[in-house]
């Protein structure tokens, strides 16, 4: 049979086969003795061993579309990264981080800023005008009262989703919303996969419609890639690479070096201070990571 990982805990794979139902499955030895681990997101073969309980065996996973390395899931056609413009302020140095770590594994990032209905400042505006600059969509919403359920829910539509963002800027509220848009009994599936309920959260892919899922992923300890080199760094900033071929030196660093076209950029104001200030910090940070 086969069918797609929902969620893994604990050597527990709970597999949702169309039509069928939702497994709970354990990995042939065969995939250790490998080196692989099944993900999040796997589509795999499963062998039923206990119908009436539900249970099974996970025989193969299909070839990935793709394997990102934090979170560890699989097969994810785009990102979403969802912040509050106020209660909590943005912090845009992890949003920022979260942008080149997906630039690096080439997964397209929506940007979503929620809770505009509590700007009194018009950081909004300035926010969207960032990132939109760079090059990203940016949607700005209210998820409270539901507004934009539309849009959202079209940039969803078909594809499996990854979604991150600080606590308390709207991420549940967000989930629930997308729930609403179907008539899928979740019950039962929720209620199956809850092991291991208060201890660490794992990740897990949430089917909300047709050939729809969204992948709910625990916090980012960490967000530096550790293959990345500094020399590298730039081209995770897709702003930067309109500008990068035409600075005198070829691997600028667009940092102390003249006749950069990146720093003439941020000047003429087409990037953005805090932008080049948060890959500032993560060139610095690369710089002086030891390699071990």
């Amino acid at each position: 049979m086969k069918g797609r990982i929902l969620k893994g805990i604990a050597g527990f794979y709970y597999v949702d086969v169309p039509e069928a139902g939702l497994y709970e499955c354990k990995a042939k030895g065969a995939f250790r003795k490998a080196g692989v681990k099944p993900l999040v997101g796997d589509f795999v073969d499963m062998a039923v061993i206990d119908e009436e309980k539900k249970v099974g065996n996970v025989e193969k996973i299909m070839e990935r579309k793709n394997e990102l390395i934090r979170p560890a899931v699989s097969n994810v056609d785009q990102a979403m990264y969802i912040f509050s413009v106020t209660k909590p302020k943005p912090n845009l140095n992890l949003l920022d981080r979260f942008l080149g770590m997906m630039e690096y594994q080439d997964v397209p990032t929506v940007i979503v800023i929620n809770k505009v209905d509590l700007d009194t400042e018009g950081e909004t505006n300035r926010l969207k005008a960032i990132y939109e600059s760079a090059g990203y969509q940016v949607i700005t919403t209210s998820m409270k009262s539901g507004k934009e359920k539309e849009i959202l829910w079209n940039v969803l539509k078909g594809k499996t989703t990854t979604v991150a963002g600080p606590s308390g800027v709207g991420k549940s509220t967000f989930t629930n919303l997308m729930h609403g848009t179907t008539v899928m009994e979740t019950g039962a599936i929720s209620e199956k996969i809850q092991r291991g309920k208060n201890t660490t959260r794992h990740s897990q892919c949430l089917a909300l419609g047709e050939d729809t899922y969204l992948m709910d992923t625990p916090g980012f300890g960490s967000m530096l890639i550790p293959e990345i080199e500094k020399e590298d760094l730039s081209d995770l900033f897709r702003e930067f690479r309109d500008y990068s071929p035409q600075c005198r030196f070829q691997g600028c660093a667009h940092i102390h070096e003249p006749d950069c076209e990146v720093k003439r950029a941020l000047e003429d104001g087409k990037i953005s201070q805090s932008r080049y200030d948060n890959y500032l910090l993560l060139y610095e940070e690369v710089k002086n990571r030891k390699k071990y």
